[in-house]
């Protein structure tokens, strides 16, 4: 009776042991598959500019490359104008992330830690600017930049795209301010620091995590930015990656699209590092930024 109650009482654990490792499998299952999807393409688009063009153009483009060549890098820089266009997209995004950083910051502060009437409607209307589609916006800013002569420049693609990043940016930083305590405040007043001083004593050098995670987001979205750059600027010598990669295929991707694939290998890698390095930072800035908000 004694070995039977043991038996019995032990089974259960075993089972529950069992259906544990079966759902774990299952869960690391499915992770592989998403990441065998998310990855499988970044890996085509590598062998695909690596591979000869002449391989791709008469065999299987989705087989093994036989060789390993860097001409494809070679034509889309020499042919495609790429680092021109590189360039034009750095000054951009570079600009943009900083104003978005300085303004999100500066109006969070206001907002949520120095307070002011109606501060909270305020903040309702960052917010509400979230939902504002992009192409509303499109004729009234052309027609203004005509007006001021701001078409073909920088400032044409930087100042939408600092508009329509702001919310989100005065949202993170606003919920991460809210969560500071606010004894370090009341502490810096009492030995005299004003409100320029606590901000950068106290509010900046706390916010690295979150100034980490608005630059990375808003960089994705200003990098891969074609709907302003499409519409504002008209000249050439202005145009950044996305409408340099649309001139490129239009020009020669029916014919070369082993280099084509090698100029989109170029554009997206500066992304792809900056991931891998801030990854760490970015995700302990969405959890203080939004979670604890």
């Amino acid at each position: 009776m004694t070995s039977e109650a043991v038996v019995n009482r032990s089974a259960p654990s075993f089972s529950g042991a069992g259906a544990l490792n079966l759902q774990r499998a299952f869960s690391q299952m499915i992770i592989l598959l998403i990441v065998l999807v998310q990855v499988y393409p970044l890996v085509w688009i590598l062998l695909t500019a690596l591979r000869p063009a002449q391989e791709f153009a008469a065999g299987n483009p989705f087989a093994l490359p036989s060789a390993i060549t860097l001409e494809n890098f070679e034509r889309a820089f020499a042919q495609g104008n790429l680092g021109h266009y590189l360039l034009n997209s750095a000054i951009v995004t570079l600009a943009a992330d900083a104003l978005i950083v300085v303004f999100g910051m500066m109006a969070a502060y206001a907002i949520q830690v120095l307070g002011f009437k109606y501060s909270r409607l305020v903040l309702g209307f960052f917010i509400v600017g979230i939902v504002v589609p992009a192409h509303v916006t499109l004729v009234p800013l052309f027609l203004n930049y005509r007006n001021l002569g701001l078409l073909n420049s920088y400032w044409s693609i930087i100042v939408p795209l600092v508009g329509f990043s702001l919310p989100m940016a005065v949202y993170l930083f606003q919920s991460f301010y809210s969560y500071i305590p606010r004894e370090l405040y009341d502490a810096a007043t009492v030995d005299g620091a004003g409100p320029y001083r606590t901000f950068f004593s106290i509010t900046v050098p706390m916010s690295v995590n979150t100034v980490v995670t608005v630059v990375f987001v808003n960089t994705i979205f200003i990098w891969n930015d074609f709907i302003f750059a499409n519409t504002f600027v008209l000249d050439k010598d202005m145009k950044t990656v996305p409408l340099g990669l649309q001139s490129y295929m239009g020009a020669m991707g029916s014919i070369d699209w082993t280099a084509t694939f090698a100029a989109v290998c170029v554009t997206i890698t500066p992304l792809l590092l900056a991931l891998l390095v801030l990854n760490r930072a970015i995700i302990y800035g969405i959890q203080g930024g939004a979670t604890k908000g």
